[in-house]
């Protein structure tokens, strides 16, 4: 990628906006770095050395390298089965057995597993291969709607083996069926989160409001203090007594007045 490119000479494409590459055409080294500068200072990356000229491209290696994984990931979701079942079975076999085996075998492709079907000789049976043979046809053909026999059987020693893959149908619904779990997942863990955030709301607005409550009742006993404060500063009892002062000034003044102290008692 860009400086460890020794190449003089090469092939530029670059990744346009639906995906697909577009041929610039063949340049030297420096024209190829001189057009990433153009074209915002992207990367040039090589994506074919064996071609003549060697191939490189010209992208956002940020980008390029998270559509890779995730061209990686998609193309393992829907790769087949590495795991491989065995059903094992005698080319004597009885119908009742032989409908436990199908079963059996129709329970792992449904899972996106692949089977292998072996038919076991012993002694001289192995003489009989072509009924061990007739035998996974059979098998193959039973399950023909959901599953595709690899090639053909192989002889091993005293057994017959044939590998059973999933159609691609019964991979493509494995993986959707996946995927709508993971979403149903996503969607469970996104409503936990937004009622624990609701939730952890209402306990703020709760505790603002004791809060509140418990600072307007300090605010009451503040004033209440402050008024009764500044009553402590009074002495009523002087007052009345000023009161009484004042009368008996005014009675020495004027001098005592019997019939005006009949009229006014």
């Amino acid at each position: 990628m860009n400086g460890e490119i020794k190449y003089s000479e090469m092939r530029v494409t670059i990744a346009t906006k639906d995906g697909k590459d577009e041929a610039l055409g063949v340049m030297t080294l420096d024209e190829a770095r001189i057009k990433c500068k153009e074209l915002g200072g992207l990367d040039l990356i090589l994506v074919n050395k064996n071609s003549e000229p060697p191939v490189c491209k010209i992208v956002d290696y940020s980008k390029y390298r998270y559509m890779q994984e995730k061209k990686r990931k998609e193309k393992a979701r829907n790769s087949k089965a590495t795991e491989v079942k065995e059903v094992k079975m005698s080319y004597k076999i009885g119908e009742h057995d032989y409908s436990v085996r199908l079963k059996a075998a129709t329970k792992f492709i449904s899972q996106g597993n692949r089977v292998r079907a072996t038919v076991v000789f012993r002694g001289r049976e192995v003489q009989h291969d072509k009924l061990g043979f007739a035998l996974l046809d059979k098998l193959a053909g039973d399950m023909e709607d959901i599953c595709n026999m690899e090639g053909k059987p192989r002889r091993e020693g005293r057994s017959l083996s044939g590998i059973l893959s999933p159609t691609a149908e019964v991979v493509k619904s494995i993986n959707n069926a996946k995927r709508a779990k993971e979403k149903e997942k996503k969607n469970e863990k996104a409503e936990s989160l937004a009622k624990k955030i609701e939730e952890d709301e209402e306990k703020k607005v709760s505790v603002a409001g004791a809060n509140g409550a418990v600072a307007s009742s300090a605010a009451t006993d503040d004033l209440a203090g402050s008024i009764g404060g500044l009553l402590d500063g009074i002495d009523i009892d002087d007052d009345l007594d000023d009161d009484v002062d004042v009368d008996a000034s005014l009675d020495e003044l004027l001098g005592s007045d019997k019939v005006g102290d009949d009229l006014f008692s």
